[in-house]
């Protein structure tokens, strides 16, 4: 899952569970980009997962309508790797030189990895010394299925791109959504449609990273139960209404209210676990991307649970963007995953 050097142009390619996005970036300093192209496709979940031939012919067809209608030249590409289908942590290793931790790693990482190792693939980066052991050293772990890998791969190539990279999603979330201006530690929450990604990030390493198996789709479920409406029209008053207690009579609200607290229990769960592995770290920000971005008061109902310094981000933050297209800003908060994959210099 590593970067292969010397490569010039390319794009990222997020394989969502409801659209397919792509976008290829320039750079035009440190930490700054220029868009050049991007594409967009709405998909179903079943095409998403692509299990049957018929679906991953689908799916092939809707990546290559998106690639042709971006504008996008270059064969070569990042490729997303589903959150949930990855598995990524960070392990103290004994203080040894990269090059010697290169050649013992590959027999310790059976017991860090929650598949048969003969069965994964792995990559790793060294994020350098154990920020609450000095006498270790930290290494952030990626691992996936073997099959789920080549299979995705496979797919990809078999439309003629060359995949020079593949990463977990969260990785490239986090990527696109961290500041460079957060103080102290920063908790990235990136809501999509299926599941919530949340790293923490600590000088500029990710020092936890998970998936909460909930996202838009779970409130809009909520929404279905609670308020007896079909799919379409919970939806609507999920992106309109959210948690604003105003609103139809503080409907909405008290329907997506437990699923909202599940969350906010999560990211509790999530910052203290890290505040135990790094008792004098403070987290200083939680910053809130996807559909956080979206539905109304979300960052205010998190916030008034969480008790740290909320805000909402874009991953376009970094990107400078053609300014007047509304199409585009309709669903620019989705594409945190396919810009930090076109952001990537290398594992990180």
């Amino acid at each position: 899952m590593a970067m292969i050097k010397g490569v010039g142009d390319f794009f990222g390619l997020d394989i969502g569970t409801n659209a397919v996005r792509v976008v290829q970036l320039s750079p035009v300093g440190p930490g700054k980009w220029a868009l050049r192209h991007y594409g967009y496709a709405p998909i179903d979940l079943k095409t998403a997962t692509a299990n049957s031939a018929e679906a991953k012919q689908r799916l092939g067809e809707v990546i290559m309508t998106v690639v042709g209608q971006s504008g996008i030249k270059t064969k070569n590409v990042a490729v997303g790797l589903s959150a949930s289908k990855t598995f990524v942590t960070v392990i103290d290793m004994p203080m040894t030189s990269e090059s010697e931790l290169k050649s013992t790693i590959k027999y310790q990482l059976d017991q860090y990895i929650p598949m048969p190792l003969e069965e994964a693939k792995v990559d790793w980066s060294l994020l350098g010394t154990s920020l609450h052991d000095p006498s270790k050293q930290e290494v952030l772990l990626a691992s996936t299925s073997m099959v789920y890998a080549e299979d995705r791969l496979e797919l990809v190539e078999s439309l003629g791109f060359d995949v020079i990279a593949a990463e977990p999603e969260t990785l490239a979330s986090i990527r696109s959504l961290s500041s460079q201006s957060a103080q102290g530690a920063q908790v990235v929450v990136d809501v999509q449609d299926q599941v919530i990604n949340v790293g923490i990030l600590y000088n500029d390493a990710p020092r936890l990273v998970r998936s909460i198996p909930s996202g838009l789709s779970t409130f809009v479920r909520a929404a279905v139960q609670n308020l007896n409406v079909q799919e379409d029209q919970a939806r609507q008053f999920v992106l309109k209404f959210g948690l604003a207690p105003d609103k139809l009579e503080g409907q909405v609200v008290r329907a997506l209210e437990n699923t909202a607290e599940g969350v906010a229990s999560e990211l509790q769960k999530s910052i203290k676990f890290f505040q135990t592995r790094y008792p004098s770290i403070t987290v200083g920000t939680v910053l809130l991307a996807g559909y956080a971005s979206v539905i109304p008061q979300l960052d205010r109902y998190l916030a008034s649970k969480i008790g740290i310094q909320t805000m909402v981000v874009s991953p376009w933050q970094k990107v400078s963007v053609p300014s007047g297209d509304q199409n585009f800003a309709s669903i620019a908060p989705e594409f945190s995953v396919a810009v930090g994959l076109a952001q990537r210099k290398n594992l990180l």
